[in-house]
């Protein structure tokens, strides 16, 4: 027995021994003590310069672009302002949506001004000259539709009020009602409920406007069932009836990517009087983008026209996170293709809706609806839609 636990004992001595002599991982220079402290004076500007956030760093802003609280600062001024509107209690599914703009911020993390070039617009909208802020989240109440419809009307029109910063937005923008050059706002939603109190607000500065709707939805029902009092019957699925009843929007408008269920061609009469014409998801296979982008630009004209954009015109795989997917969608590159196509029209405001990010894996949802918004940036800063890199090579031969 003694002579095994000697035999065991100068085994272990020799793998120790050996480790002490090799180590294959051992750096070629000596390593710095774990514990060592900053020896010099030097502050952290000296030493290492500015404070620069990482993508996955810093206070939550779109795109980590400067961010104020724009309703209670009188002084502030801008060209674009994205606003926050967490509401989703005029949903009939699944809710959700009052955590969207949360969601679309931190799908924008990896933004940033400084790398903000696409290839697909070939500019920067932070280089345009407009000055672009985050203006945070409207403060609406989760217990009270009446009272969050009217404070999202009177938060937005308090921002329109404001004199626009520069001159970038009277590239593609006429004047309001009074003749001043207005300011443009990109609305992180909530629910679609929200662009009733926006086409009010809107309506005051430039009269009827027309929109341009991307959704798997029409959005245009009189109202729903167990509708029995007048603020039940504000819902994101009513919300166009009842601007078309109020004169808020004009019969210029129209539907792109539509593909729910109806109740059947009554459905689409009464679409149609409320003012617009339809582009149904599957026409794109008849139709391809060139014409639906023609006859959406045809549709508007140059009157004044808000663009909204429901994430549910996406496949779900594409936007799982919302809350009525319809299945067979459109794919983020066919939609943003068809949003290039419409620079240069009359925008007075945009918005992505129905973000819900507890139905989102990855946050695939949040940084499609993130990458929109980049889109809609660019498109309020361009005169005319870009062309493609290749065309553009060919004209350069």
């Amino acid at each position: 027995m003694y002579h095994h636990l000697l035999a065991l004992g100068l085994v272990l001595s020799g793998c120790v021994h050996a480790h002490e002599h090799y180590n294959a991982f051992a750096p070629a220079t000596p390593q710095l003590p774990l514990n060592q402290t900053n020896t010099t004076s030097q502050t952290w500007l000296e030493k290492y310069g500015a404070q620069i956030d990482q993508p996955f760093s810093g206070p939550l802003s779109f795109s980590h672009i400067p961010y104020t609280r724009c309703l209670e600062d009188e002084s502030q001024s801008f060209d674009i302002a994205v606003l926050g509107m967490p509401f989703d209690t005029g949903v009939s599914y699944r809710p959700g949506a009052r955590f969207g703009p949360y969601a679309i911020r931190s799908g924008s993390r990896r933004q940033r001004a400084a790398r903000g070039y696409s290839l697909s617009w070939r500019n920067n909208p932070y280089d345009a000259g407009a000055k672009i802020i985050d203006c945070g989240d409207v403060p609406v109440s989760p217990f009270d539709n009446a009272l969050a419809v009217d404070q999202l009307e009177v938060a937005y029109s308090t921002l329109l009020a404001r004199p626009a910063a520069s001159g970038a937005n009277k590239l593609n923008q006429k004047l309001g009602l009074e003749g001043m050059d207005a300011p443009r706002i990109v609305s992180l939603g909530g629910d679609h409920t929200i662009v009733l109190p926006i086409l009010r607000a809107l309506h005051k500065k430039y009269g009827p406007i027309s929109v341009i709707h991307f959704d798997a939805h029409l959005d245009t029902w009189p109202t729903y069932a167990g509708a029995v009092t007048k603020q039940s019957q504000v819902t994101h699925g009513t919300f166009f009836y009842l601007a078309q009843q109020e004169g808020l929007i004009t019969n210029t408008s129209i539907h792109a990517g539509v593909r729910c269920k109806l109740a059947g061609e009554v459905d689409l009469e009464n679409d149609e009087g409320v003012g617009f014409q339809l582009i149904t998801t599957d026409d794109i296979d008849e139709l391809g983008i060139p014409e639906i982008i023609k006859r959406i630009r045809e549709r508007v004209g140059m009157s004044p026209v808000y663009l909204s954009l429901d994430i549910d015109v996406l496949d779900p795989g594409a936007a799982p996170g919302t809350g009525t997917p319809e299945a067979a969608g459109w794919q983020a590159r066919e939609l943003k293709r068809i949003i290039r196509g419409l620079a240069g029209l009359n925008f007075v405001g945009a918005d992505v809706v129905e973000v819900a990010p507890a139905y989102d894996y990855s946050e695939v949802t949040a940084i499609a609806a993130a990458d929109l918004v980049h889109d809609f940036l660019s498109m309020f800063l361009s005169e005319k839609p870009p062309k493609s890199r290749h065309s553009a090579q060919l004209e350069e031969l």
